[in-house]
């Protein structure tokens, strides 16, 4: 019978090419949709992916400087990350708010009047 916890336990390629497969899913759809909500979206999953490289990396550092696990430190700073994401998430949702009463549209295409 297998133990659970070794079910869990992949090796750090396997993480880094999930987050490069994340990484290339919100790039493309960054690149290929004209919808703002739709490219926020593919932003979000952008920086999901780099929040998991930087766990997935930092959880290499055999050495612990204080009392804390290395890998805690890619921890924190995923979770800034995150907090970053969600600050970025809500001003770019206030914008979008703002530029839809204005044009009536969200559309990438049809904000030809921002240039200038």
């Amino acid at each position: 019978m297998t133990d659970g916890l070794s079910l869990l336990h992949f090796g750090l390629s396997w993480y880094l090419l999930v987050a490069l497969v994340l990484f290339c899913i919100g790039l493309y759809g960054l690149l290929q949709r004209r919808s703002l909500i739709a490219m926020l979206i593919a932003l979000e999953l952008m920086l999901a992916a780099i929040s998991l490289n930087v766990v997935a990396l930092t959880s290499l550092r055999g050495d612990s400087t204080a009392d804390t696990p290395a890998s805690s430190v890619g921890q924190v700073v995923a979770l800034i990350l995150i907090g970053v994401a969600a600050a970025e998430g809500a001003i770019a949702l206030s914008l979008f708010v703002a530029i839809q009463r204005e044009v009536r549209s969200i559309n990438v295409e049809d904000l030809s009047e921002l240039k200038g």
